[in-house]
Parts: structure tokens; C-alpha cells; sequence
């Protein structure tokens, strides 16, 4: 494994252990060349995933960018990160284990969006305004009124 410091080759493996949620690998390495320490992570994967854009181009599946848009949705909310990863990583199982290399952009934000409406509101609401790309105020008011609605029915 590469130093992030110093980019020397090696690194020596100093402690091995299972993530709060058992999907992954946390092991704190030691950089051979200048001693630096530093925390990779080891997660299994099943398949080879693409996504599918809106405008016919194909990407990698990337755990990460994932990751980053649902961090931002709930940024400053008082959601456990554990509940986080676990929504991650049970959208990405549920994707590795459907069967088809390929999952379209549009059911991966529909997949968040439904584990974010479990989750928060307020985060649900957030991820909605980008994905569903709101352009005036008016389009918050209007998804936030089916959002206490739907509040109110269940």
C-alpha cells in the first residue's frame, strides 16, 4: 500500500479489525519509508459495477462519490455516521447483488432517496433539491408539503 505522505511502496500492517457494521476491513498501516501511520479500509466487492448517466455515458461505480452526496445531505444533522455507512453500504450490496453490471444514475439517487427519507427529512429534503434539480424557492415548499404529509400518514 502507497504512503499518502511520501508515497513509498511499502507499508507494514499494525492492527486489523472489522468496521462498526462488519462491511469492511479497518487496518492502521505503518509507512516503511517515513514511518508515518495511516488507516485503509478493505471492503468486499462483488461485481464489476457502471453506471449509467442521463446522457449515455457509462463510469465506474464509485463507493466514494456515493458517500460524499449522502455526507452532504446530512452535514450538520444529528444523524450516528454509523447509519450513514450503513446506508451506503446497503445501497451498494443491493446494487452489487441485483444482478446486472449495469444500474442507471436515476436508481442509484432514487435508492438514496428512499434511505434518506427513513433517515432525516431535513437530508431527504436536502438531496432532493440537487437531484430533482430545484430552481426556485417554490419547488422546496412544494416537496416539503408532501414530505410532512407523507409525515403525517405514517
Amino acid at each position: 500500500m502507497r504512503c499518502p505522505f511520501c508515497g513509498h511502496e511499502d507499508s507494514q500492517v499494525k492492527d486489523s479489525r472489522p468496521t462498526e457494521d462488519g462491511a469492511a476491513i479497518r487496518r492502521r498501516r505503518q509507512c516503511e519509508g517515513c514511518a508515518a501511520r495511516f488507516t485503509t479500509f478493505e471492503r468486499i466487492q462483488l461485481r464489476e459495477l457502471w453506471v449509467l448517466k442521463s446522457e449515455s455515458r457509462r463510469e465506474p461505480f464509485d463507493r466514494e462519490k456515493l458517500l460524499r452526496s449522502v455526507a452532504i445531505a446530512t452535514r450538520k444533522r444529528p444523524i450516528d455516521p454509523v447509519r450513514i455507512e450503513k446506508l451506503v453500504s446497503g445501497i451498494q450490496r443491493q446494487l452489487e447483488t441485483a444482478g446486472d453490471g449495469e444500474v442507471s444514475s436515476k436508481r442509484i439517487g432514487e435508492m438514496v432517496m428512499d434511505g434518506l427519507r427513513g433517515l432525516d427529512s431535513v437530508a431527504y429534503i436536502r438531496f432532493a433539491s440537487v437531484y430533482r434539480d430545484f430552481s426556485e424557492a417554490r419547488d422546496f415548499e412544494e416537496f416539503a408539503g408532501t414530505v410532512e404529509e407523507a409525515g403525517r400518514e405514517g
